[in-house]
């Protein structure tokens, strides 16, 4: 099974960047953040012309949005949370039924923040630690198993997500508060599959600038979509893709996408 999930940054906008990346990488599962369209404005049936014909979605005008999109027969989680009594669109839950077996697969968007790192000043802040906090201890309860837990979780956790570490300390999706809190919410029964391809030693991003015109160049990234597994998922990972040529795709997403193939589940 190959898996993607990518903050696209408008779906309707980048559908001919979705079809590119269905074409070149042939997944079999997507999953989409900051899709920015409501339910009904949902491109379906372009969407479905790519050959997923198995969705999952939940949008909002202009804002926020996830989308599970998949070749292989699913089931909707219709049990999950209103995050932080908002029904701002940021989570979708799905069980993909892949061959050797079921998964469950969770697609969130996280709130960025806001720029000022202070909760008592910064109401945006604020919603984003207290968004990662019930989600940590939902998760907590869950005990989950053969999960996947996907997404733009706009937090850089380690010290090399980051193109400076001691500079963005004091910045907001790599400030001590967010770093703990994400490290809290992954030991409620997650690994970093990412981390498990790349030493944490070693840099990687999935997130570069609108503002850095040369963004290889200045190569000043950040880590802030991540790919989570449960330990009984790790005997099956395969392989992983930060696609960073899309970053220069025409009109791109400041994100690009992550791969990661999973071998058949027993």
């Amino acid at each position: 099974m190959r898996l993607v999930t990518w903050n696209i940054n408008s779906l309707r906008l980048r559908m001919p960047l979705l079809e590119k990346l269905t074409t070149t990488l042939q997944p079999d599962v997507i999953c989409l953040q900051e899709t920015k369209v409501t339910d009904e404005l949902f491109p379906l049936d372009a969407v479905r012309a790519l050959g997923f014909e198995h969705l999952h979605y939940k949008g909002m005008k202009s804002y926020n949005g996830v989308a599970i999109l998949s070749r292989l027969p699913l089931s909707a989680a219709t049990d999950t949370p209103i995050w932080y009594g908002k029904e701002d669109c940021r989570h979708v839950g799905a069980t993909i039924h892949a061959p050797g077996g079921d998964i469950a697969l969770h697609d969130f968007y996280v709130p960025a923040g806001g720029d000022e790192p202070d909760p008592a000043i910064n109401p945006k802040f604020a919603h984003k630690l207290a968004f990662v906090e019930e989600v940590t201890n939902w998760f907590a309860h869950q005990k989950p198993n053969r999960t996947v837990l996907v997404g733009d979780f706009n937090i850089a956790p380690l010290e090399h997500d980051v193109w400076n570490h001691k500079q963005l300390l004091k910045i907001v999706s790599h400030t001590p508060p967010e770093t703990e809190r994400l490290t809290n919410w992954q030991q409620t029964g997650f690994v970093d599959a990412m981390r498990h391809f790349v030493p944490p030693q070693d840099k990687l991003y999935t997130w570069w600038s609108y503002r850095n015109r040369d963004w290889r160049k200045s190569n000043r990234g950040r880590r802030l979509d991540h790919i989570w597994v449960t330990p009984d998922l790790v005997p099956q990972l395969a392989g992983m893709n930060v696609v960073q040529d899309a970053r220069d795709w025409p009109s791109p997403s400041d994100h690009v996408p992550v791969v990661m193939d999973f071998l058949p589940l027993s």
